[in-house]
């Protein structure tokens, strides 16, 4: 055995070096930040999306709410509460005249509690029920026998 024999020489390994394995890592970082940032938002606008689903619903639902009760509502402005999906919202009616004298018109705007922003605003038109028109015609009809007050 021959103890002083030199060592072999060694050939340039191939592999990355330290500059190289230093660039990838910071090309790798900024994709992912980027894809990070993507996903974030994407998490923003659903959550903004679920929001004005529910607010539509709950617009929606105070102007059924007229339809089904057969209601005609008063030239008024109203405000309330109401929570749709687990979530609280606040609601504005404004119910104005229209042209036509047997139809209202009804503007609900639906925000977010302590928040001037309206998520959704639907208007719908409202007909005067058949019972209260014919009281009302006949009220106004010169031929009705004025009511007398004890």
């Amino acid at each position: 055995m021959n103890r002083n024999r030199m060592p072999p020489k060694y050939s340039r390994a191939r592999g990355f070096t330290l500059i190289e394995v230093l660039v990838a890592l910071l090309v790798l970082s900024i994709a992912l930040a980027a894809a990070i940032r993507t996903v974030g938002a994407s998490i923003d606008t659903t959550a903004a999306l679920r929001d004005r689903t529910l607010a539509r619903w709950v617009a929606e639902d105070r102007l059924t709410r007229y339809e089904w009760q057969h209601a005609w509502p008063s030239i008024d402005t109203r405000e309330g509460d109401a929570e749709m999906g687990g979530k609280a919202f606040r609601w504005r009616e404004v119910v104005a005249t229209t042209p036509v004298t047997r139809m209202r018109r009804v503007e609900v705007s639906v925000f977010l509690p302590g928040t001037d922003a309206a998520l959704a605003r639907l208007t719908g038109f409202l007909e005067q029920p058949s019972t209260q028109s014919a009281a009302a015609s006949q009220a106004a009809s010169p031929s009705a026998s004025p009511s007398t007050n004890p």
